[in-house]
């Protein structure tokens, strides 16, 4: 697999080498980058090998295909897919008619078992490219669902032309930083879609025309390639079909009061135990089985062993299933962080409490707990739990949680960013950590307060394997080890997944900065 950062350009002017403007070529796929795309070799004139990286969306390994590059960089060339020359034996038929113009699958041409595969060497060669370490990773973890599985979604529309009027309540306003608290009405100038110069981003038909001859609303997601331009989308296949349902009511109403937004908004629909929401700042309940105590320790021996759950769980992955007791009822606000994959929660939570409880501590933190999620699933396996969360908001559902749900060994802490382990009164030797942090990962005074603490074992949950093993160059220099990788699919058809690290503090660590050079 080939590792792209991805960088904020500026416009330039076409750089004509080695490719012109819209030259085709041909090439064979040899491997998928990060982001999805397909990447091949080509030779150059004077060159007897293939050397000249290019990549191309939507293409599978082993497939020849035609290009055409529209964009050349210092060691590599971008090019839209235009055919197919041989296909690969897992291309299948994308279940979207959108795919290809929608931004937000990449995946839909790949085989399911072929995404599980692609997506556990992404984890094993991170470990290698960007830890320095050789490790076995076990297989990655699939989805009880491949399509219907998303609980949130948030489609966008930009502003309307010559629209004047408030923004209405309940819709957040999109903007450079993205969105914001609804019922903000900040005038703003409209901001033009915008088309970048690939193939695949021109401009498709405008939806038909409403009563007053002027064409609807765009209302949907990043057209591939683009920043600003959206693609309408009325259905969505990857979200459950309550949202789907809810969605096209959602639809209806803004292209009913179109001349009411002066500016583009995102729109929120959540769903969580079979009520879709619109409201950020609604209160709303997900319920999450948990596996019974009783086979713990011997589920903690089988990474990556399923668990059962009211919202159906994978079958034929490795381990077997443990019995589940009556689900967990978490209160949450429908704006805040929470998985957005219900269907494998179960087996995701389950995983990382065993792995927890396998580090033999009597005690657990869970250091980004938001509405304790992971302290509240492990509770029953361990002495105390404690949850560390910036977030008073967070902190006070989690004790809100922790109360409804009967669980008294579990404190939440709102802590300071500056001493996040400041109030706790566990010893760092019998203690267990979780960790969740958002997808650009630790930051440096975390790790350092992390390290100073010095637990037993980190249990590390990511959505970023990229960030989450720059981290764990980290922790192997203050003393940890490495003794489990279990990626999870939580999102399928797409380029997205979870993994989740095991580190286990060692007898020798490193006696110099364990963050130099962060």
């Amino acid at each position: 697999m080939y590792w792209l950062a991805s960088v904020a350009k500026k416009k330039k002017p076409f750089n004509d080498h080695p490719f012109g403007y819209h030259e085709e070529i041909e090439l064979e796929i040899g491997t998928l980058t990060n982001l999805g795309s397909g990447l091949g070799r080509v030779a150059l004139p004077g060159e007897a090998e293939a050397r000249w990286v290019v990549m191309v969306p939507f293409t599978l390994p082993g497939e020849r295909v035609r290009a055409r590059v529209f964009r050349n960089h210092k060691n590599f060339s971008e090019a839209d897919l235009v055919s197919v020359l041989t296909p690969s034996a897992h291309r299948v038929t994308p279940r979207c008619p959108l795919f290809g113009r929608c931004g937000g699958c990449q995946y839909q041409h790949l085989a399911y078992a072929e995404q599980l595969a692609w997506k556990g060497r992404q984890v094993a060669e991170l470990l290698q490219h960007m830890a320095g370490v050789a490790f076995p990773v076990a297989p990655t973890i699939a989805s009880p669902r491949e399509y219907g599985y998303r609980s949130k979604i948030t489609p966008h529309f930009n502003p309307p032309r010559g629209a004047s009027g408030p923004v209405v309540a309940g819709l957040a306003e999109a903007g450079s930083s993205g969105a914001v608290r609804p019922g903000s009405a900040t005038p703003a100038t409209p901001t033009e879609a915008t088309a970048t110069e690939t193939a695949a981003n021109v401009e498709s038909p405008s939806p038909p025309s409403d009563g007053d001859h002027r064409p609807p609303l765009r209302i949907g997601f990043l057209r591939q390639g683009t920043r600003f331009d959206i693609v309408d989308v009325p259905h969505c296949p990857i979200a459950t079909d309550a949202i789907n349902a809810r969605l096209t009511e959602v639809r209806a109403t803004v292209q009913a009061n179109r001349d009411r937004y002066t500016r583009g908004a995102t729109l929120l629909l959540r769903e969580a135990s079979g009520v879709v929401t619109t409201d950020y700042d609604a209160i709303i309940t997900e319920e999450i089985p948990v596996e019974d105590v009783a086979g713990l320790v011997e589920a903690g021996s089988r990474p990556g062993a399923a668990t059962s759950g009211t919202r159906g769980m994978a079958e034929g992955g490795p381990g077997s299933a443990t019995p589940a007791t009556a689900g967990l009822r978490l209160r949450f606000l429908a704006r805040d962080f929470f998985q957005n994959n219900p269907f494998i929660l179960p087996a995701f939570t389950g995983y990382v409490r065993r792995q927890a409880a396998a580090s033999g501590a009597r005690f657990l933190v869970d250091a980004y707990c938001g509405s304790g999620l992971f302290a509240l699933t492990a509770a029953s396996a361990f002495e105390r739990v404690a949850g560390v969360e910036i977030s008073a908001s967070s902190v006070a559902f989690a004790r809100e949680n922790a109360a409804a749900n009967g669980i008294a060994n579990a404190t939440f802490l709102a802590g300071d960013a500056g001493a996040i382990f400041a109030g706790l009164e566990f010893p760092a030797a019998d203690t267990v950590v979780v960790i969740d942090p958002p997808r650009k990962g630790c930051d440096e005074s975390f790790l350092a307060q992390l390290f100073a603490y010095g637990p037993r074992s980190v249990v590390y949950v990511s959505c970023d394997p990229a960030t989450q093993m720059r981290d764990l160059r980290h922790f192997l220099a203050a003393g940890y080890a490495l003794t489990a990788a279990q990626p999870f699919d939580l999102f399928p058809q797409t380029r997205h997944l979870e993994c989740v690290l095991t580190l286990r503090r060692g007898e020798t660590a490193d006696p110099g900065d364990p963050l130099r050079g962060m």
